[in-house]
Order: C-alpha cells, then sequence, then structure tokens
C-alpha cells in the first residue's frame, strides 16, 4: 500500500511537471509569434514607407526648354517674342499684317526677334504639318536662311485642315523659293528630322506656360496681341517699342 501510495505521488508529480514543461512551451511559441508578427508588420510599414519615399521623392524629368530661333542684333534694347505654329491661320494672319514693320524695326536695331515654333495644331487637328516645317525652318536657321524660309512658309500656308506641310518633299520644294537653300545639307536635316525633339521641347514649354493660343506676342514680356478690346497695330506696335528704345 505505501509503494501504491508512492508511485500515485510520483505520476502526480510527474504530470504536474509535464503540465508546467507544456505550458512554458506554449508561452515560448506565443513570444516567438508575437515577435515574428511584430517583425512582418515593422517590414510592411517600412516597405509602404520606402515606397512613399521613393514616390515622393521621385521628380517626373522634364527636358531642358528649346532655345528660340533670334533675329536682330543681340544689343537691341527692345525684345519681341513670337510663340507660332506654320500651320495657325491666326499666325498667318499676324505674319501678314505685321511682316513689315517687324522687319524695319529689326533692320534698324530696335528689337530683336525671339521666335519659338510650337505644333499645336498637330495636336488638335492631327498630322505632323506643324512639326516638320518647324522642323524645316530649324534647318533653314542652319543654313542662315531662317527669316526667308519662314516667310515663304507664310506665304505658302496651307488651309488649317490641309496637313500640306507633313509631306516633307513640299518642304523641300519651298526652299527653291530662297536663294541658296535647297542644299543637300538641308535636304538631309529636312528628311531625317534633325530638330524634331527641338520642336517638341518647345512646343512642350509653350503648353506649360501661362500662354495657352497662338500667335502669342511679348514685348519684353509683356503681352500685347489678342486683345480685341484694344488690337494691336502695326503703328501701336512701332509706337511701343520706340518708346521702349528710348527709356532703355
Amino acid at each position: 500500500m505505501s509503494q501504491g501510495n508512492g508511485e500515485g505521488k510520483r505520476s502526480a508529480r510527474e504530470r504536474l511537471q509535464d503540465e508546467r514543461a507544456r505550458e512554458k512551451a506554449a508561452e515560448k511559441r506565443m513570444r516567438t509569434l508575437k515577435v515574428g508578427v511584430v517583425v512582418v508588420a515593422v517590414l510592411a510599414v517600412a516597405g509602404v514607407i520606402g515606397v512613399l519615399a521613393t514616390q515622393g521623392t521621385k521628380d517626373e524629368a522634364v527636358a531642358p526648354a528649346a532655345e528660340p530661333i533670334i533675329l536682330g542684333e543681340k544689343q537691341a534694347p527692345v525684345t519681341l517674342t513670337i510663340y507660332e505654329d506654320f500651320r495657325c491661320p491666326a499666325c498667318g494672319q499676324f505674319e501678314q499684317g505685321f511682316k513689315e514693320t517687324i522687319d524695319e524695326l529689326r533692320d534698324d536695331g530696335k528689337i530683336k526677334s525671339e521666335y519659338h515654333l510650337v505644333s499645336i495644331i498637330d495636336g488638335n487637328m492631327g498630322g505632323n504639318g506643324s512639326k516638320y516645317a518647324a522642323n524645316a525652318a530649324a534647318c533653314a536657321r542652319d543654313e542662315g536662311k531662317f527669316r526667308e524660309y519662314h516667310d515663304v512658309l507664310f506665304a505658302n500656308q496651307p488651309p488649317e485642315t490641309k496637313d500640306r506641310f507633313a509631306d516633307k518633299k513640299y518642304l523641300i520644294r519651298l526652299a527653291d523659293k530662297v536663294e541658296g537653300l535647297n542644299t543637300a545639307g538641308f535636304r538631309e536635316c529636312v528628311n531625317d528630322g534633325t530638330h524634331d525633339d527641338w520642336v517638341k521641347r518647345s512646343n512642350e514649354a509653350f503648353t506649360r506656360s501661362e500662354y495657352n493660343s497662338t500667335p502669342t506676342v511679348l514685348l519684353d514680356g509683356d503681352s500685347i496681341y489678342g486683345d480685341q478690346r484694344d488690337p494691336l497695330t502695326p503703328e501701336k506696335l512701332r509706337n511701343m517699342v520706340e518708346e521702349r528704345a528710348e527709356e532703355s
């Protein structure tokens, strides 16, 4: 009987030890699980923060703005800035009405003119005529014939809905109207689209600006064209330029 009671006591102690061992193992597993969850959560948060930080610090690549084509003396006291599209009818009207005055003011050394060639009509109407004509004009600039070819393009401007300038052979034929322009280098420049990227950057800079229509005409940075209540005339332009030239 004493032996039986001893065995019973040992069994009870063994069961208690086993129970405590199981509890400790369970507690250990719980601690390990909690640590694992916390680590996963921290990594997840860190991952989200990393994504947000990457997205927040990633700057959209913006190509440098295209330099304008400049005519006239660098030291001219007044700057006339013109944003034009060779397919734009209003630009053609502006050139028809103001070309002679602008040429005279520039030849007299009173202004230098900056031409930013854009291609918004291509975007609005479809086609490539604005871009190809602007590239061809830049090719003419390379040959020292921008002023003459610029005038030829506007003198032969097709209707806005006719994408005639998308024909590069036609652009090259128009170069025959400018003495000495239709060279091998000019033809290669037109056909290869040498300045297409320049035209693209010029157009992108214009669309990011505060202006939204062509022609946009600035005199020393001040918009002077397009106000129907006080329309600009060649005579007004001349007076404005002469006043600013005297003040400078």
